[in-house]
């Protein structure tokens, strides 16, 4: 086999080039080329200077995660780097692309680094629940600084050439068009000079003189950071750089690296990390399926949900049509959706140019008639199947042949709307996250007679306007709804029984999820779907509606509010509760945290189990996609069904059956055979 890595002369300069495609990642053959390629350069006197690039659209983008739980094969990552370090002659890294993880590593280990001003540089290990692990933790604190290292090695988001220069990880910014020839001549300015090793670095002393950076860095990003152990791992090896040898500091994150690579949450997040790609895949379908061109959207309705999908759409330069019944509705949706966008713009991280861009490419409208040359349409109406096939069968009407009709219901049966029309294969479900233009997750819902075409296009559209999508067959609530109603039931069941309902919602945040059922209803409005007879009460929901405690929005709802909307538990909900516990002969008991927490999750993936049974969810992972990006379902734990592979499916089922709730054939067959759903 041919090596990824050549060498080319250049009179004193050797150019170390890797051919790895896609991304350059770091695999065995690389790491040996680039130790190859240095002893080349040691061994040969006519050799001053060396530089080392990547061919292809990037420099190295990481390692290869691959390789990831196999034997290793040497030599490893950090020799490969030790070995280029040590070199007494300049080495030169030159970066086009991406250099993360790995690849930022290999630069790190070069004395000096040059890149074209599109480059993004960064350590993204903690999206991985890791670590660097081939010395970036000791060595980029040492050249940039902890308080600069912290949020590259304990965040993980990459940064662009222009800050990495600012900070001192780069050294130069060179023609985005002649990085080869630039490179070779920053090398060949540093001959003769001694070499700076980025391990001899000082810049970490600013973690010694002042050791609150890293508190501060704690508090300012502990919400983002509850949970994962991986972050912490960080903190604590940088501040190592700063307290400890090179050498010493180098052992402790292997020590840390070690720890995290065999615990589960890097397993869980390695498993997401794989389950996103897959869920992009539909088996039965051919990846060179020609798709349909969306050149042009239809939304119709402009309130919340609307609004939010057609921003998804115009921010990626997607022209869109809006449609609504009266002029006030369309004025005020279109009007809120100026306002996200001015907020976005006011944090930072759109221009003022931007927002008029995204704008200008928005028309509203109260004709079904201006949708007629739109390539999608998507309604966000009422949640109702009879409106719903009104709309459709107008939209049949008017909407050219090929163009996709598309139903936002979070739980409506596509294939009865798709009777509405004559074109049954150009309709599917496109359901939206609310709020739509901040919510990652996208469930594609695959009708009967959907056609490939149709579905290949939206998940290739899902990807342009930024969503993770996962298909779902035809079923009520789809595959998230579905799940999470199991939930719900047994949560209502609970407080009834005697289970208060703020330690319901404990049980949840506990577990990682950023809020539980009962806090939710309150923030989402105790109201939605509530008949508006406060005489008719057949609900704990109905009984506080009747009082007039719909959620924060009224200053109470489960819970009294403050004016910092802080929860505290009410006394006049206890005793609604108990009233209707007492009415339906419910004998109140004390019921354990452990108790809370199988009866609310060990439902959910039961359910899992019927939708991977009945073929709605192509494989277990998707469900893992699902609930990670839609409901806040803890990434640690890599989704319920990873989650639920970690405990063992004999510990669900028994605990399904200890409770007296019911386990599906398809999970108690894969528990017997020791199986696991991923």
């Amino acid at each position: 086999m041919t090596s990824p890595i050549r060498t080319e002369r250049h009179d004193n300069v050797l150019v170390i080039v890797s051919d790895n495609p896609p991304v350059n990642a770091l695999g065995q053959a690389v790491r040996a080329g680039l130790v190859d390629g240095i002893a080349e350069a040691l061994s040969d006197d006519g050799v001053e200077a060396v530089v080392i690039r990547c061919d292809g659209r990037t420099f190295f983008a990481g390692a290869d995660i691959t390789e990831f739980g196999k034997a290793p094969q040497g030599p490893s990552l950090p020799d490969a780097l030790d070995k280029l370090e040590a070199s007494d002659k300049p080495v030169v890294a030159a970066i086009h692309g991406t250099a993360l993880g790995g690849g930022c590593e290999v630069a790190l280990a070069c004395h000096y680094r040059v890149a074209v001003p599109s480059a993004k540089m960064g350590l993204p290990e903690v999206k991985l629940g890791l670590i660097p692990g081939a010395a970036g933790t000791q060595r980029l604190p040492r050249l940039v600084g902890a308080e600069a290292a912290l949020p590259l090695v304990a965040i993980g988001n990459p940064i662009p050439a222009k800050k990495a220069k600012e900070i001192g990880l780069l050294d130069e910014l060179v023609g985005e068009d002649s990085l080869a020839a630039d490179a070779i001549a920053f090398a060949r300015s540093k001959i003769g000079q001694p070499v700076p090793r980025t391990s001899e670095g000082t810049a970490n002393d600013d973690g010694v003189k002042n050791p609150d950076i890293f508190d501060e860095f704690r508090a300012k990003n502990g919400r983002r950071m509850r949970g994962f152990d991986a972050p912490n791992a960080a903190i604590q090896a940088v501040k190592a750089a700063g307290e400890l040898s090179y050498a010493e500091g180098v052992k402790k994150e292997r020590e840390l690296f070690g720890k995290l690579m065999t615990g589960t949450q890097s397993k869980a997040m390695r498993h997401y990390f794989f389950a996103e790609r897959a869920a992009n895949k539909i088996d039965d379908i051919p990846a060179d399926t020609p798709l349909i061109d969306i050149r042009k959207v239809g939304i119709i309705g402009a309130g919340t949900m609307g609004g939010g999908i057609a921003m998804n759409f115009l921010s990626a330069g997607i022209p869109v049509t809006i449609l609504e019944m009266k002029q006030e509705a369309l004025d005020r949706g279109t009007g809120t959706m100026r306002k996200n966008y001015e907020a976005t713009a006011k944090k930072g991280r759109m221009t003022a140019g931007q927002v008029e861009q995204a704008m200008g490419l928005l028309t509203p409208t109260l004709d079904y008639g201006d949708l007629a040359d739109c390539d999608l349409v998507i309604e966000a109406v009422y949640e109702s199947m009879d409106v719903k096939k009104d709309v459709f069968g107008k939209l049949d009407e008017v909407v050219k042949d090929g163009a996709i009709l598309a139903s936002n219901t979070s739980y409506l049966n596509i294939d009865e709307i798709a009777t509405a029309t004559k074109r049954p294969g150009y309709v599917l479900g496109l359901h939206f996250f609310s709020p739509a233009n901040v919510m990652k997750l996208l469930e594609v819902v695959r009708g009967e007679k959907t056609r490939d075409d149709v579905l290949a296009t939206s998940m290739k559209l899902a990807k342009k306007i930024g969503k993770v999508a996962a298909v779902s067959g035809v079923c009520p609530g789809f595959i998230g709804n579905r799940m999470l109603s199991q939930r719900q039931a047994q949560a209502n069941k609970l407080i009834l029984e005697g289970a208060n309902y703020w330690d319901i919602d404990d049980v949840l945040l506990e577990f990682g999820f950023p809020m539980g059922p009962f806090q939710m209803g309150d923030l989402a409005g105790i109201d939605i779907g509530w008949h508006r007879d406060p005489s008719k009460v057949t609900t704990v929901r109905e009984a506080l509606c009747a009082v007039g405690r719909f959620g924060q929005k009224a200053g109470k709802g489960f819970y009294d509010y403050d004016e910092a909307r802080q929860r505290t538990p009410s006394d006049e909900v206890k005793q609604i509760i108990a009233d209707f516990a007492a009415k339906e002969g419910n004998e109140q008991r004390e019921i354990s945290k452990d108790e809370i927490r199988e009866r609310l999750l060990y439902p959910m993936v039961n359910e899992g189990a019927k939708i991977l049974e009945e073929g709605m969810a192509q494989r277990a992972s998707d469900i893992d996609v699902v609930w990670i990006n839609g409901y806040g379902w803890p990434l640690y734990t890599g989704g319920p069904m990873f989650w639920a592979d970690i405990i063992g499916l004999d510990t669900v089922v028994a605990g399904l059956e200890k409770h007296g709730l019911p386990v599906s054939d398809y999970l108690r067959k894969k528990a017997e055979a020791g199986e696991s759903f991923n």
